[in-house]
């Protein structure tokens, strides 16, 4: 069990703040970032929040403002306070001590902030139509030098325990993100790696982002893809439903720890949001421009029951039109479902030591198709993914294509033997038994 743990705000009914906020000598006051009111009572600089508008919020009782990357409601706590660090690590300690296995940290690049509160700057790519935070780079309220130093204070904590693991969210380029396993591996075991969820869905882009984030991980680093999360739309509307097949036997086959959003299992796609439904702060306070996150948090779809068995009554989001078909009973019950797919891939993984940890090792290829080896101690398997539609044949001296199909993502060709030559279906993905290179 992992927790998601919140260390860069809180609620602002949560009683330290409201302890901060009840006078200027508060001995909680600290605890957050005030600052004093700008020239003629504006913001004390330019710094905007993510969720639209200033991030400084004004304070009529203490009559200066307090800062929040994201929501007015969400005040951003003061990390350069040493007091606030060991009470977060105490909080991770009482976490850890009753036995879960680690956290996953939110936002943490934007932990520290500039201690300057310099403006920052304009953003020269920025857009019409964009969200309007990034008019300006966030230069002075994120990824800032000292923020290091924070995350090996917490994976200090972590390591007061066996056995642990730290994740940092962190939407970074490779070449920053890389940066968050710290000196001598003593920050985050795993840096979020966010690169497939905006990636162009076509197999030499897919290519080229594998080749720039291994060759940008630290020696020894362990890398790791997420595919799916709860910021962006869901990978069965982003890439197609026959393409979410392919999609998830990339995910498993590539070398590092896999992270699967919840839902896509089973194909869920992203949900059309009506605007009395909209929940999300980000889609209330930005409108119009898609922004919207609520599409991808919709109830989790269990079976066929009244709100798709996730509740017994009306959930906050809601149900995806098709529940009473796309559900856990149903594709459970069919052996060629994507489920089942999902299944068979993770089974495969845990058996083979190839796909836990082998080196990964790219093949060259053209067009939609998308080669690599996955090898281990003499051993490999051949993954040869079909990105379009059309039919793809194969041969490749240096793919060495004998051996057997270990899976297929249509579930049914396993146990074929291959002699040199592969043919794909469109859409189509195999997992190949081969010889080490």
């Amino acid at each position: 069990m992992i927790l998601d743990l919140v260390p860069n705000h809180t609620s602002d009914q949560h009683p330290w703040f409201i302890e901060s906020r009840g006078s200027r000598s508060n001995p909680k006051r600290d605890w957050y970032i005030w600052r004093e009111p700008g020239a003629d009572g504006h913001p004390p600089n330019n710094w905007l929040s993510e969720f639209g508008g200033s991030a400084w919020e004004y304070d009529a009782t203490t009559r200066q403002y307090y800062y929040h990357a994201f929501l007015a409601q969400q005040p951003d706590l003061n990390w350069r306070n040493p007091v606030v660090r060991r009470t977060i690590h105490d909080v991770m300690r009482f976490w850890l001590s009753k036995g879960v296995d680690g956290f996953r940290v939110d936002v943490v690049w934007h932990l520290i902030k500039d201690a300057e509160f310099r403006d920052n700057p304009p953003n020269p790519d920025f857009r019409a139509g964009q969200p309007p935070h990034q008019r300006i780079l966030p230069l002075h309220t994120a990824d800032q030098s000292e923020v290091h130093d924070v995350i090996v204070e917490m994976r200090r904590v972590i390591d007061e325990f066996d056995s642990r693991v730290l994740i940092g969210e962190i939407y970074l380029p490779l070449e920053r993100l890389v940066s968050y396993y710290g000196k001598d591996f003593a920050e985050a075991h795993l840096p979020f790696n966010f690169a497939l969820l905006s990636a162009p869905w076509n197999a030499r882009a897919i290519e080229t982002i594998i080749h720039e984030y291994e060759g940008a991980l630290p020696a020894s680093a362990w890398p790791n893809w997420v595919l799916g999360n709860h910021d962006r739309p869901r990978v069965a509307s982003r890439v197609g439903p026959d393409q979410a097949r392919i999609a998830a036997m990339l995910l498993l086959s590539l070398r590092g720890t896999p992270t699967l959003y919840y839902g896509d299992e089973i194909g869920m796609h992203q949900v059309a949001i009506a605007p009395d439904q909209v929940r999300d702060p980000f889609e209330k306070n930005v409108p119009g421009i898609g922004v919207g996150r609520d599409g991808c948090r919709t109830p989790m779809q269990w079976d066929a029951t009244a709100f798709a068995g996730f509740s017994t009554s009306k959930p906050w989001l809601p149900v995806a039109d098709d529940f009473a078909h796309e559900n856990v009973v149903n594709l459970e019950a069919d052996e060629r479902s994507i489920l089942s797919l999902y299944k068979a891939l993770i089974a495969l993984r845990k058996k083979l030591p190839q796909l836990m940890s082998g080196d990964y090792v790219p093949i060259a290829a053209q067009g939609e198709l998308l080669l690599y080896r996955r090898q281990s101690e003499g051993k490999a398997v051949v993954i040869a993914l079909n990105l379009g539609a059309e039919p793809i044949s194969l041969t490749s001296n240096s793919a060495d294509l004998n051996g057997e199909i270990l899976l297929s993502t249509s579930l049914d060709r396993e146990g074929e033997k291959i002699t040199g030559a592969l043919d794909l279906r469109g859409n189509e993905g195999v997992i190949v038994g081969a010889h080490a290179g």
